[in-house]
């Protein structure tokens, strides 16, 4: 399963890089913002900061919702760098979009997916990967990794060749979660990915460890 971390933060793009499993990473326009970034030029060039750190796929997002928009929005995008995947909405005009920008060899990446439809319908527009929303899921109290769970099912009955990229994670569990029931990728903070690293029993056996080498 591939890592992808979701923030705008170079510093934090940086540390997961460093730490020797960064695949790509994922933004929007909220991370962005929060970011402090701000008007489309400075949008851009922050975009191919990312870029040349990741050096893989990095999602960014389209404004528009109508079709001619994210298509110019998207060729806008993908002359930043090669390494632009376009993040484009789930609605109709979006799988429009994904079919366009498919068959023209621009990767995309469908967002704002909450359904095993929503998913069959992106794989058929030829999207290169697929975002469900688990956190969000889960907020309306329904089962963020069930829903990987059957898109997974579905995708490798189908031999769809999309990728499931979880989204919205909140914990390191749901990334175990979503390594378990077939997500070929998960975008998260980087806090969670560091997350996975914890164990008590981890920390008590390095501390007995280091006790016995003092005392040797």
């Amino acid at each position: 399963m591939k890592f992808f971390v979701d923030t705008a933060n170079l510093s934090q793009i940086i540390e997961a890089k460093e730490l020797g499993i960064l695949d790509g990473a994922t933004t929007n326009p909220s991370l962005m913002a929060k970011e402090g970034v701000k008007g489309k030029n400075n949008i851009f060039k922050h975009y191919a900061a990312i870029c040349d750190i990741v050096q893989n796929d990095v999602s960014a997002e389209v404004i528009s919702t109508d079709f001619e928009g994210m298509i110019k929005e998207a060729e806008e995008l993908v002359s930043i760098s090669e390494h632009i995947v376009v993040k484009i909405p789930m609605i109709k005009d979006g799988i429009k979009a994904i079919r366009h920008l498919s068959d023209r060899g621009i990767k995309t990446n469908c967002t704002l997916v909450f359904s095993t439809g929503q998913a069959i319908l992106a794989a058929k527009a030829g999207a290169t990967y697929l975002s469900p929303f688990i956190g969000r899921i889960n907020d309306i109290t329904w089962d963020g990794i069930e829903l990987i769970k059957e898109i997974a099912e579905v995708y490798s009955i189908q031999l769809y060749d999309t990728e499931i990229l979880a989204a919205s994670i909140r914990s390191p569990r749901q990334i175990v979660e979503c390594a378990k029931y077939g997500a070929d990728v998960v975008t998260s903070p980087l806090k969670s990915i560091l997350g996975l690293l914890n164990h008590p029993l981890t920390d008590i056996g390095l501390e007995k460890f280091l006790d016995d080498h003092r005392n040797m």
